[in-house]
């Protein structure tokens, strides 16, 4: 596909799989089916909520903050000049138009204060013209990216190993059924609501029960003790106390107060009237800057004031912990590393994506 040549963003080839071709409607589909696609698309129904709102508020859109995400945008995509955005936006069935209005919706999210409820309705139930939009927004946030990568995975596992025996396929048939909630005499009103066939579905629980197979092979003990060893350092748990201040020298007093003169750090938020919160986080959860100041801190440690916006924090660790695998958190990250080493060579084999053709420059 050339980088000027437009298509409708629904039928938009996302990757392919040897000489089959999958588009976006493939891609979310697939995510249909593993369950995992009902948040984003309540979450788009929230977005045109608060575009609906600001509309009826006649809101004053801030143009230069809506300027200012679209240069980042084309800034982290390396889109230099004007036609290299209209080449990339082509390439994805986009216009200008398209773009702009999706930082303006987005814009609207930030500056409706208000707890929206929007009507919910389903995907299949709306209409063409607003599921192309969803496929828009899905591909300028970097949603569809992340889907179609999910179904690549599952791709290149179906290629990589044998074919699954029939009880593992019928094993993500119960499944399937689990998740969407019905009986197997309704399985077949549930693909004609998503204009699928069975084929297609024996498809997705094929490959579904070979990428499990996979991550089975994968996600052993062994390997995620070594992983957890490589990575203990950033994974430590940080339990910390804050004091927001509003100027360098109220932190220094502050900072007095806790280090000589004993009081906790709450009293002294309470006595200065200052803003006081609990957090805790993973060392790698911070920038990379901010991760030096933790480093060899231990526990009970008061930091040096850091800026902050306008004012100042002032720090206190409460508990450092080191990495276990019995906590869910630190488990979920390794065994996301071990997936990603593994499937990020899988895919380059046996799979390749159709949406990261880089802007040609005279």
């Amino acid at each position: 596909m050339s980088s000027t040549e437009s298509v409708s963003p629904h039928d938009l080839i996302v990757c392919a799989c040897g000489t089959q071709e999958y588009t976006a409607r493939d891609a979310v589909d697939a995510a249909i089916f593993r369950g995992d696609f009902e948040e984003k698309w309540h979450a788009f129904l929230r977005h045109l909520a608060a575009e609906e709102r600001a509309d009826e508020l006649e809101l004053e859109l801030d143009e230069s903050a809506i300027s200012a995400a679209a240069e980042g945008f084309r800034y982290g995509h390396d889109l230099i000049t004007a036609e290299e955005t209209e080449a990339w936006l082509a390439n994805r069935g986009l216009t200008f138009e398209d773009f702009s209005d999706y930082f303006a919706r987005q814009y609207c999210v930030g500056a409706i204060a208000e707890d929206l409820s929007p009507d919910r309705f389903g995907y299949t139930s709306a209409s063409a013209e607003l599921r192309e939009l969803f496929i828009t927004e899905l591909i300028l946030s970097g949603a569809l990216e992340e889907m179609t990568s999910r179904l690549m995975w599952r791709l290149a596992a179906h290629c990589a190993g044998s074919e699954p025996a029939a009880e593992a396929v019928a094993d993500e048939k119960r499944n399937l059924l689990h998740r969407i909630g019905i009986e197997p005499a309704q399985l077949a009103s549930w693909l004609e609501g998503i204009r699928r066939d069975p084929q297609w579905l024996n498809e997705m629980l094929t490959i579904e029960a070979a990428y499990v197979a996979q991550c089975d092979t994968l996600l052993v003990p062994e390997a995620r003790q070594r992983e957890l060893m490589a990575l203990r350092l950033r994974l430590t748990r940080f339990e910390i106390e804050l004091i927001e201040l509003e100027s360098h020298d109220a932190a220094k007093e502050a900072l007095f107060c806790v280090r000589e003169d004993g009081m906790s750090m709450e009293e002294v938020a309470t006595d200065g009237r200052y803003p006081y919160r609990r957090a805790d986080f993973l060392l790698e959860d911070l920038p990379a800057d901010a991760q030096q100041k933790y480093l060899s801190v231990s526990q009970g440690t008061v930091l040096e004031a850091m800026p902050r916006g306008d004012g100042f924090e002032l720090c206190r660790v409460i508990k450092k912990t080191e990495p276990r695998l019995e906590d869910p958190s630190v488990k979920l990250r390794i065994d996301q590393r071990l997936l990603d080493q593994y499937f990020l060579d899988l895919t380059s084999k046996y799979t390749y994506p159709r949406l990261d053709v880089a802007v040609s420059r005279e």
